[in-house]
């Protein structure tokens, strides 16, 4: 091998939840952000729709990095900071946080010795750079070493494994400093081309944005095949005009837009059926560059559309049948994801008690991936 054509980079790649990512070492990585993004793009392969030519998955599910390192603050165990990395264009998108990978972060960080291990489960406070806030992961062990055998079912992962508990209670105001960014439950829209949308707005794990899925044309039932240009491009209007109502980029990430509905009864793109009296609601969610319709349902949305659901007058709350208190179950296009959620309301707001969910993660490669160092000379290229 020519090693002046390709160079080594160490990482690992670990499954969370429903994503697939490489993680890497902070230390391993060049420490300018242009460099770094050129080498993580020509890892993954990217832009390229295939991403043929390096580790990334073509999906927006597996074209994620996680840059891990040692803490930069007290409260924390380890630094996590999630890239999402495009598959056609080449850019790497910092402005959120991956709740599936989350789970694998706390694994890594006790695999990794960021973290000691204390049995029957070890306590990892991850510090998550993306939203400087830091969330608990707690995570099963036996000798010293991360479980991967369970009984905890992940609707679009196949078997079982052993359960991972996030709890997000502490990463309110991540992205504009408050749970409830206008200070209001619901907020009345002017989105071109839909007219005026109803919509809360909740920033909590991820900044999102909620609406009704009628006011996109949506059931909310829709899998990836029935998600229609039309629709994509409406869910994409309200993200947007959302984004500017608060003063945010709107060509970024956030707010994530996620279209909600009452629970009916339908058939999942796996073909697994969701019944009605199992879920609360339905949620769809649109992310990613290009924009896709997500294949199941991000972690971080999903602590946040539990807290939504639990605010008087909200959209979600609004549209929910609430069958347990404490819980909401989710329905998504793979299936149902059950968070448990917590919110007290005092004289200065709300403020979430419990926002936490629980996911399976496990590393499945680890060695030396190899990038061409053409790949690495300077392109128009870009984060954001």
């Amino acid at each position: 091998m020519n090693m002046s054509e390709q160079i080594p980079v160490r990482c690992v790649l670990m499954r969370g939840g429903t994503s697939k990512g490489v993680f890497l070492r902070s230390g391993d990585l060049p420490p300018d952000p242009t460099a770094r993004d050129r080498l993580l793009l020509a890892l993954f392969g990217s832009p390229d729709p295939r991403q043929i030519d390096g580790l990334g998955g073509a999906d927006i599910l597996t074209s994620k990095a996680a840059v891990m390192g040692p803490p930069t603050r007290p409260d924390a165990d380890i630094d996590y900071t999630f890239g999402q990395v495009s598959i056609t264009e080449p850019v790497v998108d910092y402005d959120i946080n991956c709740g599936n990978l989350s789970a694998a972060a706390g694994v890594y960080a006790v695999e990794e010795g960021f973290v000691h291990p204390t049995d029957p489960v070890t306590r990892v406070r991850v510090h998550n750079t993306n939203t400087g806030k830091v969330f608990v992961a707690h995570v099963p062990t036996r000798g010293g070493a991360p479980l991967v055998e369970g009984d905890c079912t992940i609707d679009g992962v196949p078997g079982t494994g052993a359960e991972i508990l996030l709890d997000y209670a502490g990463t309110a105001g991540a992205a504009t400093g408050a749970l409830l960014p206008t200070g209001r439950t619901r907020d009345a829209l002017r989105v071109p081309d839909l007219g005026v949308v109803d919509v809360t707005i909740v920033d909590l794990a991820n900044l999102c944005v909620f609406f009704p899925a009628s006011a996109v044309g949506m059931a909310g039932t829709e899998g990836p095949r029935e998600l229609t240009p039309r629709m994509m491009n409406a869910m994409v209007a309200v993200k947007e005009t959302t984004a500017a109502h608060l003063g945010l980029a709107v060509d970024g990430l956030i707010p994530l837009p996620v279209a909600v509905a009452a629970p009916v009864t339908h058939t999942t793109f796996l073909g697994t059926t969701v019944e009605a009296g199992a879920v609360d609601l339905l949620a769809r969610l649109v992310g990613g560059r290009p924009p896709m319709l997500h294949k199941a349902f991000p972690g971080t949305a999903a602590a946040c559309t539990a807290v939504a659901a639990m605010l008087p007058g909200s959209v979600p709350a609004a549209i929910a049948r609430r069958r347990s208190p404490g819980r909401c179950v989710i329905g998504h296009p793979s299936g149902e994801m059950s968070v448990l959620a917590e919110v007290r309301e005092d004289a200065g707001g709300f403020r979430v008690e419990c926002a936490a969910y629980t996911r399976t993660a496990r590393r499945l490669l680890e060695g030396q991936a190899f990038v061409r160092t053409a790949a690495l000379e300077p392109v128009a290229t870009g984060a954001r």
